[in-house]
């Protein structure tokens, strides 16, 4: 059937209930006569009678499209466990990630709406009940190497270890973006490191947990890189210095000196929705109505380039992470997460970054493996950054420092695919203080309503580029108006007022029931 006629056929179909086979991804989309029911009760799980030790290691604006560039650690990590299909951050920039992940809440309840001003950055997180001082009371030895918020390290915080680590090696800023010479707070002490940044996070986590064997404890390490994001010192064949003082002088990354240049050949992976030059669907206060000249799309060029290298990097690094536990033989005993707070968007609907309700920054990579975990798996079921924190207390015992609003995705890893209704958002970069937007994501479909009042809606499974804004599209009025009452419900949710039900996939679901 010609792409344009399923399409049609497809929002026709699209009334006040959602799609969701396993197929739709192919646009083949079985709709059973029956609705589902009702959620599907959380399958039962036996967990390792030893509680396993804890390491989640966590990358910088890591796109799912570059898991590709980490073959050592999808082999050590992915080919040894599950890898999740549907990672989502609910608000995908820096701060409000981390913080999901220390505490298991969404943006608009932990507080850290962005990564500076009066409503982000370190400052504006209370870090006095976390995961960290959860599993430590639980009986843990805590390991933090690398960065931590936004903001930490600079004025009276130079050298403030937060409650609940008993290793603190964290790089402070403005030095955590200094990709030679980062400066760490380690337990107090500031330090200046030698080499590259990703090498030395990865000797820090090292040393920390060799510091924390002798106590006999079960362990958690967080281990936060800061490559891919962007940093200095800028090299002579940066955007910054190839188009000094235009508006193409992006920053960029900075990758290792022996990975530099290594993929200086490579392009941006070509997809409908690079640099589109139609902006007329795109919602206004949307970056998709932006355009790129010529030259800031040879500078994207570049910085995507110089992305591929400092994974380059990582990959090595993390791979001598796990190795070491092999050595020591704590790896078959370690519960290991990997993943990044955020994707990103290399052109994507005309955004260099993330923050916004695209699939490209929203959609996060998530790996895991250990004890407990089924082995070779894709699951197709979303998982969230606060689920990622849920997911770590379970395995240890540790009562969650606060009212969770993620659930434990233990238990689905070997159940068949669910579909969940996500609440989505994201506030000005600057300070917090204004919500850009806010919505929800269920099964295939993408709600958000921008701040300048307009809407976009989306349906992956037959427009998964997201270039066909169905908000004003009678065809699915019924379904557009749904969506909306799912985003208001969930706008404010807290703890139980949250959605936490999963629905089996392959039925016609109402989102009403939701």
């Amino acid at each position: 059937m010609p792409v344009g006629n399923m399409f049609t056929r497809r929002k026709r179909a699209a009334v006040a209930t959602v799609a969701m086979s396993a197929l739709a991804v192919t646009g083949l989309v079985h709709e059973p006569a029956a609705v589902a029911a009702g959620p599907t009760r959380t399958p039962a799980l036996e967990r390792p009678a030893e509680r396993p030790n804890l390491l989640m290691v966590t990358v910088d604006d890591l796109s799912s499209l570059d898991m590709d560039y980490l073959p050592r650690v999808r082999k050590l990590v992915e080919r040894t466990g599950v890898s999740f299909s549907e990672g989502i951050a609910p608000t995908p920039i820096c701060v409000p990630a981390r913080a999901s992940l220390l505490t298991g809440q969404y943006a608009h309840n932990h507080g850290a709406r962005t990564i500076e001003g009066p409503y982000g950055g370190y400052q504006a997180f209370d870090d006095s009940a976390t995961v960290a001082t959860s599993l430590q009371d639980a009986g843990y030895s805590t390991i933090l190497a690398g960065k931590y918020l936004n903001g930490y390290g600079e004025g009276a915080t130079r050298g403030d270890v937060p409650p609940g680590w008993d290793q603190w090696r964290a790089t402070v800023d403005p030095s955590t973006y200094n990709f030679r010479s980062p400066k760490f707070s380690v337990n107090g002490e500031i330090i200046k490191s030698k080499g590259y940044s990703s090498t030395v996070i990865t000797e820090q986590a090292k040393a920390g947990i060799a510091a924390e064997r002798a106590s006999g404890k079960p362990w958690f390490a967080w281990v936060n890189y800061v490559a891919p994001h962007h940093g200095g010192p800028s090299g002579p064949d940066d955007p910054k210095k190839i188009y000094r003082g235009t508006d193409a002088a992006l920053s960029v990354t900075v990758p290792d000196t022996q990975d530099r240049g290594f993929y200086d050949n490579a392009q941006i992976p070509a997809r409908p929705n690079l640099f589109p030059e139609d902006t007329s669907g795109y919602a206004k206060g949307s970056p998709g109505r932006r355009k790129f000249n010529p030259r800031k799309k040879d500078a994207l060029r570049i910085a995507y380039q110089r992305r591929l290298e400092a994974i380059r990097s990582l990959d090595r690094n993390i791979a001598s992470l796990i190795a070491s536990l092999k050595r020591s033989g704590e790896l078959k005993r370690t519960l290991v997460v990997f993943t990044s707070d955020n994707g990103f968007s290399n052109g994507y609907h005309n955004l260099n970054g993330k923050l916004w309700h695209y699939d490209e920054s929203l959609r996060i990579p998530v790996l895991m493996s250990g004890p407990g975990v089924p082995r070779g798996r894709t699951v197709r079921t979303p998982v969230t950054n606060p689920d990622l924190a849920a997911t770590l207390l379970a395995a240890a015992g540790a009562r969650p420092p606060r009212a969770p609003d993620g659930i434990d995705i233990m238990p689905w890893l070997s159940a068949p695919e669910q579909v969940r209704a996500i609440p989505i958002s994201g506030w000005r970069v600057t300070d917090g203080s204004r919500q850009l937007w806010s919505g929800v994501r269920v099964g295939s479909w993408t709600y958000a309503r921008l701040h300048t009042g307009q809407v976009e809606v989306y349906d992956r499974s037959s427009d998964p580029y997201e270039q066909h804004n169905l908000a004003a599209d009678p065809a699915v009025a019924e379904t557009v108006k749904a969506l909306a009452r799912l985003a208001d419900r969930y706008r404010d949710c807290a703890a139980s007022t949250c959605p936490k039900d999963l629905y089996a996939s392959g039925w016609a679901l109402d989102l009403e029931t939701l």
